[in-house]
């Protein structure tokens, strides 16, 4: 088995174009120290998102209990908004809303992007 190395220490730029294969290719999202995921702002993956109405949000947390990634934001048992610097926008929060409170929208990406510069 070949022993195959990252070429890239911590914080080094790597010049993809002079690899000379595949396997010289760094692995993406490694997480090389513990506790550090909250640095990665993963939530510009997003092509949709979860808008959230807290006048029709009954506080059941079944969109928290869903949430894969806990971007569903609570304090003091009740829901206080969305972290959208971590929602990837799967949905799972509309989709878990009871469906006689649809306190949870989806809307695209750049509708949402529009809304927020017009206010």
């Amino acid at each position: 088995m070949t022993n195959i190395t990252n070429p890239a220490q911590e914080g080094e730029q790597i010049d993809i174009k002079r690899l000379k294969g595949w396997k010289e290719i760094p692995e993406g999202g490694l997480i090389l120290k513990a506790g550090n995921a909250v640095y990665y702002k993963t939530g510009d993956w997003r092509n949709i998102r979860p808008v959230w109405d807290k006048d029709k949000c009954i506080n059941c947390l079944r969109c928290w209990i869903f949430c894969p990634d806990s971007s569903i934001l609570i304090k003091d048992g009740e829901v206080k908004g969305i972290n959208y610097d971590h929602c990837k926008g799967c949905g799972i929060c509309a989709h878990e809303c009871p469906e006689k409170v649809q306190a949870i929208e989806m809307i695209n990406e750049d509708q949402a992007d529009k809304e927020e510069n017009e206010e």
